[in-house]
């Protein structure tokens, strides 16, 4: 970081300086991809210029970088990597030698798309379109926690055929993020050609009609870049510097030709080009450094300050009460919200997308309004949003129907994971729960989805009072959590005595099933199923069989320790859930790993749904409690 900001205007001397650095960087990134006999030289030798301008005059240097108040650059198009990690290290971030010899290497920090384990790097892309989303995060999260910071994002032109930066444009320019400043390397190349004959679009009208003022510049001067930057920082908008620029700028045999987008030089080529831009051909003992590379996992963590939430005081429902679990989250969210402001702890962010009444964070809306973002119906935008803001020091809570919040935000929510991002995914309307808005809508498949993304817990709790306790839990424990619901109203579950199961002393915790009634088999469900699963349990009495009714919360991690004294009966599973991928799968894998030999038998959801009410949808599926009874009886026996 320069002393002297984005101020004044540049020397002529500063100018020779970003010059002569800009060619030993354009040496760094040829050498990268040469050695690694990958990666992409071309865009990060047209992005080069800009990278090294913002970085230099940015409030953001090896020191300050783990700072709160710091000013954030987020870089999209991250396979331009090369670019980015030879910027990052001629300002002294890590060693350049580092960064070239371990480009691409298996286990180096330098993968071949950026990387939020760098130092220096705010957010991982590399799937196209991610950046600004992230980038708004970041805005939403200053203006919570009232810091003043800037944010530069830089983009690729062919990146702006993503339908996710439309929806993160309208949402910077609907809440005034004046503080954000974005760059399109305008090279006017991708991997098919000219960006034009790929996919015609207007971007610079596109911009301006979403409420951005947008600056075009020639993107390898300096002095250009620089007094935009300088002008962006006076007009209460938020600014697109569309930069025109050249393909491998630099290297003149390489300029202007789509196929260097991607592909790196021969060794020959190399040499070549490395005398054309003066630079030493150091390619050898780079090789041998490669080859002397050791792993660390340690450099892979990503290390995050913990949070500071106020849970609040647990409500119960009374067992004559009857309301939903998704009411219960509202409820509880609105608690988290308010009893963590007034303990001066961390800000919660609750990100809607055109459903608070439905998911029930209207409450937080009405009645704290400064921690709800209403971002639209733009599903992919948000569940970036809300992961990015998570790093930038606040909790999220994005609450969405399960087919929006899980199946089609899921990479998104998959990016979130790899950021290592504090995010509470809550969903409602999972399962058959939501019937009447038939199979487009029905959310089958809320377990087996998020059991692919590594970090993150699920809880499905089982009715109103668990589902105040879990969300309370969730929102103190650090880490991503997707919390899933149906939307119907259901029974307050009760002990034999007549009192609420999950209230009194009871404390939730991830991982522990609950036994609700004794018996020979165990009846294994969870969600809105519970209820159902009880009424089971006692047609099945009826007819001489004792069920063990069984309710796992959190299916990712099946108390197994809990099992094995059924070890010697059918474990019965009943879900409304795809049967291929849900509770009943995870814990048929689990006990043959674990050689329990247990016999799982599933009572799940095997083909797409059908429109009704969901006791309707239940019998065509034969998944009522009155034919599964049947069954179990008959498997039991």
């Amino acid at each position: 970081m320069s002393e002297k900001g984005f101020t004044g205007s540049l020397s002529e001397a500063e100018i020779n300086e970003l010059k002569t650095v800009a060619t030993h960087c354009r040496g760094d990134i040829l050498k990268m991809t040469t050695i690694a006999a990958s990666g992409h030289p071309g865009g990060s030798m047209s992005s080069i210029d800009m990278y090294l301008t913002v970085y230099k005059y940015a409030n953001i240097n090896k020191d300050n970088c783990k700072s709160s108040t710091r000013d954030r650059i987020f870089v999209s198009h991250g396979h331009t990597s090369p670019g980015v990690y030879s910027t990052l290290a001629r300002n002294g971030f890590f060693p350049v030698q580092d960064a070239i010899a371990y480009f691409r290497l298996a286990g180096s920090i330098y993968e071949g798309h950026i990387e939020r384990m760098v130092p220096g790097v705010e957010w991982s892309t590399g799937n196209l379109g991610q950046g600004l989303s992230a980038a708004c995060g970041a805005a939403v999260a200053g203006r919570m926690r009232g810091e003043e910071f800037d944010i530069y994002v830089f983009m690729g032109d062919g990146e702006q055929q993503k339908g996710q930066i439309p929806e993160a444009r309208r949402f910077a320019a609907k809440y005034g993020y004046n503080n954000i400043t974005a760059f399109i390397d305008y090279n006017k190349l991708q991997i098919s050609g000219n960006i034009a004959s790929v996919m015609p679009q207007n971007i610079r009208g596109e911009f301006e009609a979403d409420g951005w003022h947008v600056i075009e510049i020639d993107g390898h001067s300096y002095a250009q870049i620089f007094n935009a930057v300088a002008a962006s920082k006076k007009i209460e908008k938020p600014v697109l510097i569309l930069a025109n620029t050249i393909m491998s700028f630099g290297v003149s045999f390489m300029e202007n030709i789509a196929g260097y987008h991607g592909k790196p030089l021969t060794e020959a080529q190399l040499a070549d080009a490395l005398a054309e831009l003066g630079i030493e051909n150091d390619l050898e003992e780079l090789k041998v450094k490669r080859a002397a590379f050791k792993f660390s996992h340690a450099e892979h963590e990503l290390v995050q300050e913990p949070a500071k939430i106020f849970a609040g005081t647990p409500r119960t429902y009374a067992v004559t009460d009857k309301t939903d679990n998704r009411s219960a989250f509202g409820d509880a969210l609105l608690d988290v919200v308010k009893e963590t402001k007034a303990n001066g702890g961390t800000p919660v962010a609750v990100f809607d997308c055109d459903l608070a009444g439905s998911v029930k964070t209207d409450g937080v809306e009405k009645h704290c309004p400064e921690n709800f973002v209403q971002a639209g119906i733009q599903e992919h935008h948000t569940a970036t949003c809300a992961g990015a803001a998570s790093v930038n020091g606040v909790v999220s809570f994005f609450a969405d129907f399960g087919v929006f919040g899980v199946d089609e935000a899921y990479n998104q929510q998959r990016l979130n994971d790899i950021n290592g991002s504090n995010l509470k995914v809550a969903t409602t309307h999972v399962g058959l729960d939501v019937g009447e808005d038939g199979k487009t809508h029905q959310c089958l498949d809320y377990v087996g989805a998020m059991r692919n993304i590594y970090g993150f817990k699920v809880i499905v709790p089982g009715d109103p009072n668990q589902t105040d306790r879990a969300v309370r839990y969730a929102a103190a424990a650090q880490g991503n959590f997707l919390i899933a619901m149906g939307r119907s109203k259901i029974p307050t579950v009760a002990k034999a005595d007549g009192t609420p199961f999950f209230a009194g002393d009871y404390k939730f915790e991830y991982g522990k099933a609950d036994v609700l009634t004794e018996g020979d088999a165990a009846f294994v469900t969870y969600g809105a199923m519970l209820p159902r699963a009880l009424k089971v349990a006692k047609l099945a009495a009826e007819k001489g069989v004792k069920l063990a009714v069984i309710n796992m919360s959190c299916p990712l991690e099946p108390d197994m320790e809990l099992l094995k004294k059924y070890a010697s009966k059918t474990v019965f599973v009943y879900e409304d859930h795809n049967a291929n991928t849900g509770l009943g799968s995870i814990i048929g894998a689990k006990a043959a790993e674990e050689g329990l030999g247990l016999k799982v038998k599933t009572f799940g959801v095997r083909s797409y749904a059908y429109s009704g009410n969901p006791d309707g949808i239940l019998r065509l599926l034969g998944l009522d409690e009155e034919t599964v009874a049947a069954e179990t009886v008959r498997s039991a026996r």
